[in-house]
């Protein structure tokens, strides 16, 4: 069995007027993230570290901003598109690691739901998505509280 590691990142300036989506859930606060889709930093880094094990580019060039189909699109759903686009090349994800850097709002309270919401769109037992979040200690602009930012590794076979 042959295993490969992709990574992913993502950053989203937090703007008032729409809502917080990460992991797949909606988190309750008075800012979102801006983004040509729902914003959903976390969904967008586990793609592209998806694409990025499988070779096979990033979320932007399967799903561009330019293209008026993605405008406020589901990232749940785009992570699902993904995870057939990464089997149907013969690949199977193994385990998802993340970890969430905002200051507020606090993640804690948030995980378990995310990681459930991740476990079912790529259909990998609950045990196999990890997600954690951590501060930027009042550094830049997630530390100043105008951004989120994501990481995230994936794991693969083929």
């Amino acid at each position: 069995m042959n295993f490969r590691i992709g990574m992913g990142f993502d950053i989203h300036k937090l703007v008032s007027g729409r809502p917080l989506i990460l992991g797949g859930i909606n988190v309750p606060f008075e800012k979102g993230m801006l983004g040509h889709s729902d914003g959903d930093a976390l969904l967008h880094a586990i793609a592209d570290a998806m694409l990025g094990a499988a070779a096979l580019g990033d979320i932007g060039q399967h799903f561009p901003d330019t293209d008026l189909r993605y405008k406020g699109a589901d990232s749940a759903k785009l992570l699902s598109l993904v995870s057939a686009l990464v089997k149907e090349k013969g690949f199977s994800p193994v385990n998802v690691d993340a970890n969430i850097i905002a200051e507020k709002p606090k993640m804690m309270p948030h995980i378990a739901k995310m990681r459930e919401r991740i476990s079912g769109i790529l259909n990998l037992p609950i045990d196999s998505v990890s997600v954690k979040a951590r501060t930027n200690e009042g550094l830049d602009a997630i530390g100043k509280g105008d951004a989120i930012a994501v990481q995230a590794i994936v794991l693969v076979t083929c």
